[in-house]
């Protein structure tokens, strides 16, 4: 109960409805708000200037109105505590003018804003103190602060189905990631493997192929060689862990950026300016594009696509832009931009997927290069 109410009154909240629940569509949703928030503050502040003395707290007036709106950009709860903090005073200050009726309708949408996109006792405590505000400010009908409770109560309901999607999203998302990240351990299997090969065959030859070895160093190399038998053994028990029931292991060896001209579809462009990667980058590398690709395919038909691998200051820049294309064939998991995330982080590199201003698409992967 007390972490709602720090979180309800006082806390930080990184509930970003208008980028995140609205989409594309927040930048004109945020302006009608605006312009919403803009008329009454307009219309309550004349109201007080005409009515009432000094006309200097018509500023009050106005801000108390409108400001709640220029707060929806970070969070519909700090817009509400700010409405619900000045209602009151103002109520109080403009002595019964009209002006309370004109805060009430102002702040009615903020409260609705609430009740749909937030949940549980947070709903609850916002009604509760917004009726217990109304209702003890002067000029405002008792009938208007019961009406903040049952208004809440229907919206609440009908975003119900909203949040229950926006939950299932997030578990589908956190379960999409985690497979991901096993079948990365899967592909960098062959990637380790090989270099700890690698060792095995360099530490077994040695006594063969470096001459005057004391008995304690030919001694040291086979037990480096055991060693890295034995890690490899290691590894092949943990992959029988993260493979799936029935699936059998891959044999094929791990494609690099070598390859990833072959994945360019024709009349796309591909230019791969780097001879020599890590091959944990390279095999990262050639799944991004692979992705990015098998997007615009089903996402925009038609569409033709650059694609760009480059080094830039110890990164590998990898950027896929597609053009626009025709309506989306759909299809696919929905959880391509989450493996492709997952990939970089496992580097420590960035990913960045944004719309382009002709109507495609683009996707660029920033990736550490380090010590190959």
């Amino acid at each position: 109960m007390f972490r709602t109410l720090y979180r309800t009154f006082v806390g930080p909240d990184r509930t970003r409805v208008l980028a995140t629940a609205l989409g594309r569509f927040r930048f004109p949703v945020h302006a009608a708000l605006i312009i919403y928030g803009f008329v009454f503050a307009v219309v309550g502040s004349v109201q007080y200037a005409q009515h009432e003395r000094p006309v200097g707290w018509w500023v009050a007036v106005f801000a108390s109105m409108f400001l709640p709106y220029v707060l929806l950009i970070w969070s519909p709860l700090y817009a509400w505590r700010l409405s619900a903090a000045t209602f009151w005073p103002i109520a109080v200050l403009v002595d019964w003018t009209g002006v309370p009726s004109f805060q009430y309708w102002a702040a009615l949408p903020l409260v609705v804003l609430v009740a749909a996109f937030y949940s549980g006792w947070t709903v609850v405590l916002v009604a509760l103190v917004s009726m217990l505000v109304v209702a003890t400010s002067d000029g405002v009908n008792a009938g208007m602060a019961f009406a903040v409770p049952l208004v809440m109560a229907v919206v609440y309901f009908f975003g119900a189905r909203g949040r229950a999607e926006k939950r299932l999203e997030e578990e589908q998302n956190a379960k999409a990631a985690l497979e991901e990240r096993a079948r990365i351990a899967r592909e960098m299997h062959d990637v380790v493997a090989h270099h700890m090969s690698m060792i095995v065959v360099r530490c077994e030859t040695a006594p063969y192929r470096l001459k005057g070895l004391n008995e304690e160093a030919e001694h040291e190399f086979t037990e480096l060689g055991a060693a890295a038998r034995e890690a490899i053994t290691d590894m092949q028990r943990l992959l029988g862990v993260l493979r799936a029931n029935g699936q059998e292991p891959e044999r094929e060896p791990q494609p690099g950026i070598s390859r990833i001209p072959e994945l360019a579809r024709p009349g796309d462009e591909a230019e791969v300016d780097v001879d020599e990667v890590p091959e944990a980058v390279g095999l990262t590398a050639y799944r991004i594009v692979q992705e990015a690709l098998t997007n615009a395919t089903r996402h925009a038909p038609g569409s033709k696509a650059s694609v760009h691998v480059h080094k830039n200051e110890g990164h590998l820049d990898v950027l896929v832009r597609n053009t626009a294309g025709g309506p989306s064939m759909g299809g696919g998991s929905g959880q391509g931009l989450v493996g492709m995330r997952e990939r970089v982080a496992v580097h420590g590199g960035t990913l960045t997927v944004k719309s382009t201003e002709d109507g495609g698409f683009m996707v660029r992967a920033r990736i550490p290069l380090g010590d190959k």
